[in-house]
């Protein structure tokens, strides 16, 4: 029912002009999107791609990693039709050429927040005094290794520096290589987990247990952009429309996001 509901909705955008293509087939050629992005929009563009492709006949050929590693790829020279990254490294990107002029969309941000366990007790995290005991008192703690480019392990350890706790939380701390630190409190292997909260919300048997409090906030804003060297501009700007649009808000919203 729920796929229904999407294609129907995809359905009436698509006869609104919000995307490119009509749903007959014989209104546009299909053409081959590459993307992108972070691994933080994973579990929403996953769900969101089928429907588009059901919509529009376009395939979405989806790129998943790290911010820093897709940074990295971009200005080495691999391309791509449309890129969805954090805002200040697609300005960054933006300013080196990489895009075409004017095409930077704001997509959905989503909070760095603290995960436990499903069902386990929440402790007080709402101000930094009581994040801070929460800390301290935590048996461990995991987050993605700031070392490798990690947004929301870069964030936390930020944090953590700033509270001054940074000496007594390194014996109980777990580095994971990416967004994996939702599964490890999910499978019981840490008390408290850090991430996105996009990257906390799919995983069963963990649970959200809240922002960064206060000043200590971080919220990443996701953008699209079309890619400079694109062959198919008018599929790339379609996408980043339906992603703006009515039927992907809600899937966003569900999946941790903040819907621009």
């Amino acid at each position: 029912m729920q796929r229904i509901s999407l294609l129907k909705g995809i359905a009436q955008a698509a006869a609104g002009g919000l995307l490119s293509c009509s749903l007959a087939a014989t209104a546009c050629s299909a053409d081959e999107i590459k993307v992108l992005t972070s691994v933080a929009l994973t579990s929403a563009l996953n769900q969101l791609a089928p429907g588009f492709e059901k919509a529009t006949g376009n395939k979405l050929n989806i790129g998943y990693a790290l911010i820093a590693d897709v940074r990295k790829r971009i200005l080495a020279g691999e391309t791509a039709d449309v890129i969805i990254l954090s805002r200040p490294v697609m300005d960054e990107l933006d300013k080196q050429g990489k895009f075409a002029s004017g095409s930077i969309t704001n997509i959905a941000g989503t909070p760095v927040a603290l995960a436990v366990h499903a069902g386990a007790p929440r402790p007080d995290i709402s101000t930094a005094d009581a994040l801070k005991r929460t800390l301290l008192s935590a048996k461990s703690i995991v987050y993605a290794d700031p070392a490798k480019g990690g947004a929301s392990g870069v964030v936390f350890a930020h944090v953590v520096e700033r509270l001054g706790i940074a000496d007594q939380l390194k014996p109980k701390t777990i580095l994971v290589p990416g967004a994996q630190a939702a599964q490890l409190v999910a499978k019981g292997q840490a008390e408290i987990g850090v991430g996105q909260t996009s990257e906390i919300v799919p995983v069963a048997g963990a649970q959200v247990l809240g922002p960064l409090p206060g000043e200590l906030n971080s919220t990443t804003l996701f953008t699209a952009g079309i890619g400079a060297a694109t062959k198919v501009p008018a599929a790339a700007k379609s996408f980043i429309q339906f992603l703006t649009g009515p039927i992907a808000k809600p899937v966003f919203s569900a999946k941790g996001f903040q819907p621009s």
